[in-house]
């Protein structure tokens, strides 16, 4: 049996942005649709602003603002017509809903655009108005799944701008990414792989949990200093690739000098580096893999 989401636990408190940071197939979807009380655990116990989201379901709904990877805009509608709609789907009352439209576009940089089509929108600025509709009834808890997955990175840069000026607000945020780079715009995030979270806690936190050393490499030709490192290199290193560079994980003084040896006709520069967060990830899974 496939098991999505296994012995996970996760507290996500308020101005914060908690990041759910995996590959695709990791479970955060599931773990996503969940926390929205679309979908009902096998197991355990889930509570979302105090609520059971079994027992409870619509009273979570009622609190949070849930935004899917593909979040169902109507396309002949304008901007300022989106807004509305989702301001009468959630019943807000006449008397705050101008106000509410008219604030939410100029915090997301929408209000030049209010009376153009959503058809019309940049894949960015859909995703501005998606996360608009999403607040119009100002949930106490934001679930985002993959909000920027697709945008281009300009867009992703205001996107995330947009969710920092949220949690400085006080708005607590529940965010998946499959970027790590998007990891450390998190107040905190947990690594997922296979359904479960393999660690949780401030990007710092997660960083100091790599035990080895590591050396970045860098070569004319990437693929094949990676073979040979296999071929000639010292047994219990892991070599990963990351663009144009290799970054090898390794033990010992002993391994960095068979390393340092194997390559020192092949590679343009070898240097120790300090781990990045994908470093530890990467560490984690193939510890978890080989467990």
């Amino acid at each position: 049996m496939n098991v999505a989401v296994d012995s996970l636990s996760l507290e996500i408190h308020a101005g914060e942005i908690f990041g759910l940071i995996g590959p695709d197939g990791a479970g955060k979807t599931t773990t996503m649709r969940i926390a929205a009380a679309l979908m009902f655990p096998d197991s355990g116990r889930v509570e979302v602003l105090g609520y059971n989201v079994v027992a409870e379901p619509m009273k979570v709904k009622e609190h949070i603002g849930y935004m899917p990877q593909r979040f169902s805009l109507y396309p002949d509608l304008t901007v300022a017509e989106n807004l509305r709609f989702f301001a009468d789907l959630y019943s807000v009352p006449n008397s705050e809903r101008i106000a509410r439209e008219e604030r939410l576009m100029q915090f997301s940089r929408l209000e030049p655009f209010k009376n153009r089509r959503a058809a019309q929108l940049s894949g960015g600025m859909k995703q501005k108005l998606a996360l608009s509709c999403t607040l119009i009834h100002t949930p106490d808890l934001l679930i985002l799944d993959e909000p920027t997955t697709g945008v281009d990175p300009l867009s992703r840069q205001e996107f995330w701008g947009i969710l920092k000026e949220l949690a400085a607000s006080g708005q607590a945020l529940f965010v998946s990414t499959p970027y790590m780079d998007e990891a450390l715009l998190c107040s905190r995030v947990a690594l997922m792989h296979h359904g479960r979270a393999l660690a949780a806690g401030t990007p710092q936190e997660i960083t100091k949990q790599f035990q080895h050393n590591l050396l970045e490499i860098v070569a004319a030709d990437v693929p094949a200093v990676r073979k040979k490192l296999y071929a000639c290199g010292p047994a219990g290193i892991q070599v990963n690739r990351f663009g144009d560079r290799l970054h090898v994980i390794y033990d010992t003084e002993q391994q960095e000098r068979e390393i340092r040896s194997c390559l020192s006709q092949d590679a343009t520069e070898i240097r120790a580096m300090e781990p990045t967060i994908e470093d530890t990830f990467v560490s984690l899974m193939t510890a978890e893999s080989a467990a």
